[in-house]
Parts: structure tokens; C-alpha cells; sequence
């Protein structure tokens, strides 16, 4: 707790009015919402790769994100750190009682059983609430990554029998999402102005994410996590194409056949590594 209670103190200091740091001090709770999600993302990245030293620097970065909102938070009159903490400690405990109650003997030793009664904790709770909707989607935060918030509907879609029983009708449903945007682009090619067009594009787009989503869903891969991987490999190769070009002047200014042949260059070199 010392540990906490110096980070706290350091917080408190940077949003001291009287000669605290002016940058901490402009903030709010929105302004600070973007380096929240970041530092989330940098904690994802330091799993994906391995490395304990940078996780245990990200974590922190994270921690520090929460106790920003803590603090700005304490100083409206809302909350403060501790009431974060208890608020925390007391879900965890009302949402596993096969661990710290009686009653629930099923649920331990089998996660599925866990899972389907910390589903029925949060209904309970969101009746305890008063909340009204009364949907299998109830509850699924709006302030998700899009990619994410499809996920959960579909996976909350699912549990009612809402899905497809395996990947072959998802990839079909694929094709025919990107048949559709296929026309969509042919119909905006042929009238840029066309704002109706352009519209009918974004739905097409946004159904073919949707779709890879559950695709990705069905084949128990993390959206996010694919997508890293996606980026991390273009970005390997990109600066294996830029490496390989220096010597001709680099990639700026060459056809796109010539930058295609670097890129062909380091998936073979890169294949050959590996």
C-alpha cells in the first residue's frame, strides 16, 4: 500500500493548482480517455512479444491512467482512489461466489459453469440497477473498439442460437459481402459525387468487417490480436522493401511493379529466416 499511496501522492502533486504540472493540469476526463485506451494497447503489445521488463513499464503507465481519472474524480467531490478500489474488491467477491460463498459448488473446477453464473450476477445486477432492457445485447458498452463491440454482439447473439454452426457458411457470407462492395466501388467510380454511393460503399465495408469478425470469432482467434499480428508483419516487411531499395535511391518515385519486386524480395528472405 506505501507503494500505491507514493503514486497517489505524486498524482496529487502534478494536479497541485499551486505549482503543479501545467500539462496535468489542463486535463479532464476526456482528454485523458485516448491515452487510457493507449496504454491498454501497449499492455496488449508487451504480452504479444514477450517481454516481462516492458509489461511490467506498461502496466504501470495503465495504473497511472486510472489513478489520473482517480484523482480528477476526487477533486470534483465524485470519488477517490479508494472507493475505485472498493468498488472492485466487492464485484469480484459478489461475482465469484463458488469462491467466497456458498451455493455455487457447480460452478468451481468448470469455467463454462463460471462464466454462465457471473452472466446471470450481471442481469442481476443490471436489474438491481433498474435498467430496462430487457435484450440479449443488454449491457455491451458503446465504448468498445467497433471491432470488439461486433464480437460481444455476436457472441451474445450466439448464446440465444443466433449463429452459424461452423466457419463454411461465414465465408460464404464473406464472398457475398465482398460482391457487394465490388458493386458499391463500380457505383462510385462511376459518379464520385454520388453521396447516396458513397454511403452504400461504407455499409458494404462495414458488413465485410463485421463479417471478419465473426469469422475470426468462429475460429477462436482474438480480432485484435490478428490484427497486430497483421500489422507487425507488413511493417517487418515494408522496412526489409525500404532496406533493400536504398541502394537504387530508395522506394520513393520507383513503379509500383519495382516496389512490388522488394516486396516479394523480403517475404522470400523473410520465409528463408524463418
Amino acid at each position: 500500500m506505501s507503494d500505491i499511496a507514493e503514486l497517489l501522492a505524486i498524482m496529487a502533486r502534478l494536479r497541485d493548482p499551486d505549482g503543479g504540472c501545467p500539462w496535468d493540469l489542463q486535463q479532464d476526463f476526456a482528454s485523458i480517455a485516448p491515452y487510457t485506451i493507449e496504454e491498454a494497447y501497449e499492455v496488449a503489445d508487451a504480452i504479444d512479444r514477450g517481454d516481462m521488463a516492458d509489461l511490467k513499464d506498461e502496466l504501470g503507465d495503465l495504473l497511472l491512467q486510472v489513478v489520473f481519472h482517480a484523482r480528477m474524480a476526487e477533486e470534483s467531490g465524485a470519488f477517490a482512489f479508494g472507493d475505485v478500489v472498493a468498488a472492485i474488491c466487492d464485484k469480484m467477491v459478489r461475482r465469484h461466489p463458488h469462491v467466497f460463498a456458498a451455493g455455487t459448488a457447480d460452478a468451481a473446477g468448470d469455467s463454462a459453469a463460471v462464466l454462465r453464473n457471473w452472466d446471470a450476477i450481471k442481469r442481476a445486477e443490471r436489474d438491481a440497477r433498474g435498467e430496462t432492457d430487457t435484450s440479449a445485447l443488454a449491457g455491451i458498452s458503446r465504448g468498445l473498439p467497433e471491432w470488439q463491440r461486433a464480437v460481444k454482439l455476436q457472441h451474445r447473439a450466439a448464446k440465444v442460437g443466433f449463429d452459424w454452426p461452423d466457419p463454411a457458411p461465414v465465408l460464404d457470407k464473406l464472398h457475398e459481402e465482398i460482391d457487394e462492395v465490388r458493386v458499391e466501388f463500380d457505383a462510385v467510380a462511376a459518379d464520385p459525387g454520388d453521396a447516396a454511393a458513397r454511403d452504400r460503399l461504407e455499409d458494404e465495408l462495414g458488413d465485410v468487417l463485421f463479417v471478419c469478425a465473426n469469422l475470426a470469432r468462429h475460429a477462436k482467434v482474438d480480432v485484435g490480436s490478428a490484427l497486430r499480428r497483421a500489422n507487425a508483419k507488413f511493417e517487418r516487411r515494408f522496412r526489409a522493401m525500404e532496406a533493400m531499395a536504398a541502394a537504387d535511391g530508395g522506394l520513393a518515385g520507383q513503379s509500383l511493379d519495382a516496389q512490388d519486386r522488394y516486396w516479394v524480395r523480403a517475404k522470400l528472405a523473410e520465409r528463408k529466416e524463418s
